[in-house]
């Protein structure tokens, strides 16, 4: 095994790790660790992202589903649209993009490049939310009545984004969880966790007809993420939060940054 590919399942606990601490944020580094440690495809590795993400979302949402922190009929109103967006995109809308995407007088971009770059600034807009700990305490609905049409609309939007990149938008269903439905934080993130595991599942589902996947690669990378959730979930008791989402923030940042200059080199 080169140092390599040892770096990138080591990864794979630090993604579950992450999600446990925060209840998300590290399915943002999945596609990154596939495509630049394990020399992954962009449009597979997003498949593969949908899998570990939902599996790993899957145990983490058990747990607070056992502690009763999950809100179901605000992951109801929210989850049924963006269950139907993220399996057409999935389904449809990702294998319909042409390769290459754009072509003009010579210049070319291909179809996993362009992914890569949408990819790179939904992670800057993550990072932010994460760097300016972005969670409001109250918002429309303070007066305790979920805002059942925004909640929805916002599902579909997150379903698409989902369904695109291959992350679980964790970042964006926290603060629409608290500002549409008046859900205090712990349980916005617990209920968070849940939509993001279902929403990965659903558009993984989207893939597999036409999509040739790497079990014996895909399982024990799943299986070294699901034991980095437990992992956090019990550093969750002992660390802050607050200042860990905010180190991960400027992580991710960094990350993002590497991805569009190290494309931007090769495509000029």
């Amino acid at each position: 095994m080169s140092q390599q590919t040892l770096i990138g399942y080591i990864s794979a606990i630090v993604v579950g790790i992450v999600i446990g601490l925060t209840g998300g944020g590290g399915s943002i580094l999945t596609v990154p660790i596939f495509v630049y440690l394990f020399n992954i495809p962009t449009v597979l590795a997003t498949s593969y992202s949908l899998f570990v993400v939902g599996a790993t979302s899957l145990i983490g949402s058990l747990n607070h589903t056992l502690k009763k922190r999950v809100d179901f009929p605000v992951t109801l109103t929210f989850a049924l649209p963006s269950f139907i967006s993220v399996f057409l995109s999935r389904r449809f809308l990702v294998p319909a993009l042409p390769d290459p995407l754009f072509q003009l007088n010579g210049f070319i971009l291909p179809k996993n490049k362009a992914l890569l770059y949408f990819f790179a600034i939904v992670m800057i807009m993550a990072a932010r939310a994460m760097i300016r700990n972005e969670r409001p305490e109250q918002g429309e609905a303070a007066d305790g009545r979920p805002r059942y049409a925004g909640l929805a609309l916002d599902g579909f939007a997150v379903g698409l984004l989902t369904g695109t990149i291959g992350a679980g938008g964790g970042f964006l269903i926290v603060p629409m969880l608290v500002l549409l439905a008046g859900l205090p934080i712990r349980r916005a993130v617990a209920t968070s966790v849940l939509i993001i595991a279902v929403n990965s599942f659903v558009g993984f589902m989207g893939d597999i007809q036409h999509t040739t996947l790497d079990w014996n690669f895909l399982l024990p990378f799943t299986g070294l993420s699901v034991l980095g959730i437990f992992i956090g979930m019990y550093l969750a008791h002992y660390l802050a939060p607050g200042q860990l989402k905010k180190g991960f923030g400027w992580f991710v940042l960094a990350v993002a940054c590497y991805i569009l200059v190290n494309e931007l080199h090769h495509l000029f």
